[in-house]
């Protein structure tokens, strides 16, 4: 029984692929890309994020109507229209 293998008389021959640009990299430099980049000088599992903007914000009229122009829809989908 014949079988659709890779071999015989009629098998197409497998093209090769082009090496990828890391393992052209590799073959030149002789060692893997991406090598690995610099540590970090702290350790950043010690870092503390802190907050310090004032408790009330100021904002404009102009600011205000932006948004409302913007994300008005949004706003009365969210929080109902206005009354």
């Amino acid at each position: 029984m014949a079988s659709f293998g890779d071999s015989g008389p009629m098998a197409r021959p497998r093209k090769e692929r082009p090496p990828t640009a890391s393992e052209q990299l590799e073959a030149l430099l002789g060692y893997p890309w991406p090598f690995p980049g610099r540590p970090p000088k702290q350790d950043l599992s010690t870092w503390t994020v802190t907050d310090d903007w004032p408790e009330h914000i100021p904002v404009t009229e102009v600011e205000v109507d932006l948004f409302e122009a913007w994300f008005g829809d949004l706003f009365d989908e969210l929080f109902g229209p206005c009354r």
